[in-house]
């Protein structure tokens, strides 16, 4: 896919009025109360659809009832074809193991167009940009890769840390910028959302369902093929790439110097990880785990800031009601305890056959002794854990041990997760409601019976201390999510049928969410689409307080929105970053107003920028 125009909001300063008291101490005479944001209207013409852009006013209101206006306008930081801040090549150029820039066949760099993830983060006084580069499947010349010259459907990918200088408006310029090097943990393969943990560091993801094995499923040659571009194109043909070190969250540590120090945590299990998002207390995490029937887990930490070791849960959804996205209650199935040294060391030597003793079913059942499953393929499996290898499957092989042990495996496209910690809400990112999540005849559990809904929904699910697991052990956290449901703002829209533009759902309501992000002071839930339902995708701002959902930005036609971070005050400036990629990535023919737009779009270019304007929330 092509790139996106990225936004950044950064939020200017907004400076409380002083007064001084006798004495000759100043005080403030007001402080933040709340925020309302303004609609961009959704583009109609050509010009509009083309650009990344916002039209939204944020009104702030005060503590002593005063309010203020606060206009919000897009700057670009730089594209993925730039080279900038001394970087030799393009912003979104690949490497390989040894940090050689990987070029096509036709001799040309490859840029990956698809950038994701951010991280601003504020270091020993210095400033700091992680951002992942998610995929490429492109060559230069637009081609599928795949098909020309016997070339491959993904890329190895990539991290970017891009040094900021901040001046005194909030105006963010780019002091230097390399790429981070991820050869010391055997690589990096989609890196798709991420998070900042609360100790200042960036989490990322490996959304791996290119290397998920099952030999018995028709995905086997999608595994064979990802396999084929680490081995010849990472690794240069000299090492053997492991799929068992794939599908593992990724943390980097950036010092105050720009060194970075990169591990992977294969303590909090394996999947196709969208990302993971790290709670208030340090230690408890939950994972958006993309694809179809796909499981939620949490992870909870044997202590506070150190996601190395811990214990890994899979939740069982007890559906309570059909309607409007649907309600359950969780609970929680075990999987396993573990450290990143005791499961990378399994993953070293682990083999699917080692784990698993499997067959197909015939005429839907299984033979004696083994269970059937469907947990990351519509392909059914009989499985039997190994006798000994129960920690390896639960690590390594975290969606089919959770399907074996009874938790649920059938949540579809679950993508971002955010806290609101006021509240102890979690908030969850259905891309799509359908196929594992509808009520599925011949399916092996079939816990989620919903109806369909392709505009998809953001749930919330409410946290709570005290819980226990299914075997009725304690788990350790004040941060157990208990059940799940959908506020009526959140749910998507399908229309019966296109509106003239070609919008195939309602494009005043959240359509195909994936991003997210809770900002604590705004009491507001931003939300980034992903949508091929929506000409133009959307960044949404949700008031958790009021119920009003606000539209904040446009993004290129065909384009998604990515990589939202909310910083409310980050210098005496706040920032709310998001991204964008694949741009253009809509049919022709349908209508001559969306023809026109895709004809301005450089399909292999994305923007990194911010939107300036709003005040600092303290």
């Amino acid at each position: 896919m092509q790139p996106l125009k990225f936004s950044m909001l950064s939020l200017a300063v907004a400076t409380a009025l002083v007064a001084c008291d006798e004495s000759g101490n100043s005080h403030s005479t007001k402080t933040f109360k709340s925020i309302e944001f303004s609609s961009t209207p959704a583009p109609a013409t050509a010009d509009a659809m083309a650009k990344a852009h916002t039209g939204s006013v944020a009104t702030v209101t005060y503590s002593d009832g005063s309010t203020a206006q606060y206009p919000l306008t897009y700057n670009k930081l730089f594209g993925v074809k730039d080279k900038v801040g001394g970087n030799a090549h393009a912003a979104g150029q690949l490497y390989n193991y040894k940090m050689e820039a990987i070029k096509d066949p036709m001799g040309q760099p490859v840029i990956a167009e698809t950038p994701d993830a951010n991280s601003l983060l504020s270091v020993g006084g210095n400033l700091f940009l992680v951002n992942h580069l998610e995929y490429d499947w492109l060559l230069s010349d637009g081609s599928t890769a795949y098909s020309k010259e016997g070339w491959y459907t993904r890329m190895p990918m990539s991290m970017l840390l891009t040094a900021l200088t901040q001046a005194s408006d909030g105006k963010l310029s780019i002091k230097s910028q390399r790429p981070i090097d991820f050869a010391g943990v055997n690589g990096l393969w989609i890196p798709c959302f991420g998070s900042q943990t609360p100790w200042n560091t960036h989490l990322g993801s490996e959304e791996d369902y290119d290397l998920q094995y099952n030999p018995l499923a028709s995905n086997y040659t999608t595994t064979t093929a990802g396999l084929k571009a680490l081995n010849e194109i990472y690794y240069k043909s000299e090492q053997t790439a492991n799929p068992y070190h794939h599908g593992i969250i990724p943390e980097v540590t950036v010092n105050a110097d720009g060194t970075t120090k990169v591990v992977k945590h294969y303590a909090m299990g394996r999947g196709t990880w969208e990302m993971s998002k790290v709670m208030p207390d340090g230690k408890t995490a939950y994972f958006g785990d993309d694809g179809t029937h796909g499981l939620m887990a949490l992870f909870v930490a044997d202590k506070s800031g150190d996601l190395s070791a811990g214990t890994i849960y899979a939740a069982k959804w007890t559906q309570t009601s059909a309607e409007a996205g649907g309600k359950a209650n969780l609970t929680w199935v075990k999987l396993g305890h573990g450290t990143d040294a005791e499961i990378k060391a399994l993953a070293d030597a682990a083999s699917f056959s080692s784990i698993f003793d499997a067959t197909a079913p015939t005429s839907g059942a299984c033979p004696t002794g083994y269970k059937r499953v469907r947990a990351g393929s519509t392909a059914d499996e009989c499985l039997i854990v190994r006798s000994g290898q129960d920690q390896a499957a639960a690590f390594l092989e975290t969606r089919r041990y959770a399907a074996l042990k009874g938790a649920t495996t059938e949540f579809t496209k679950m993508e971002g997760i955010a806290v609101n910690a006021k509240d102890k809400r979690l908030y969850l990112a259905m891309s799509a409601i359908r196929d594992s999540m509808t009520d599925t005849s011949g399916e092996p559990a079939n816990d989620i019976k919903l109806a369909k809904n392709s505009a998809g929904a953001t749930y919330s699910a409410d946290l709570q201390a005290g819980q226990k697991d299914s075997a009725g052990n304690a788990i350790n956290s004040d941060y157990v999510a208990t059940n799940m449901y959908v506020e009526a703002a959140l749910l998507g829209e399908p229309l019966s049928a296109a509106d003239a533009l070609g919008n195939t759902a309602n494009p005043e309501k959240i359509a195909n969410t994936d991003n997210i992000f809770f900002a604590e002071k705004m009491r507001t839930l931003f939300i980034g689409e992903d949508s091929g339902m929506h000409v133009n995708n959307f960044v949404w701002a949700y008031n958790v307080d009021t119920k009003k959902l606000t539209r904040i930005l446009s993004a290129v036609a065909g384009g998604e929105n990515t990589g939202l971070q909310v910083l409310e005050d980050l210098n005496g400036h706040a920032y709310i970053m998001s991204n964008s990629q694949h741009h253009g990535d809509w049919d022709t023919g349908t209508n001559a107003v969306v023809d026109a737009a895709l004809a301005k779009i450089d399909k292999f270019d994305a923007n990194i920028g911010y939107i300036s304007g709003l005040p600092a929330i303290k």
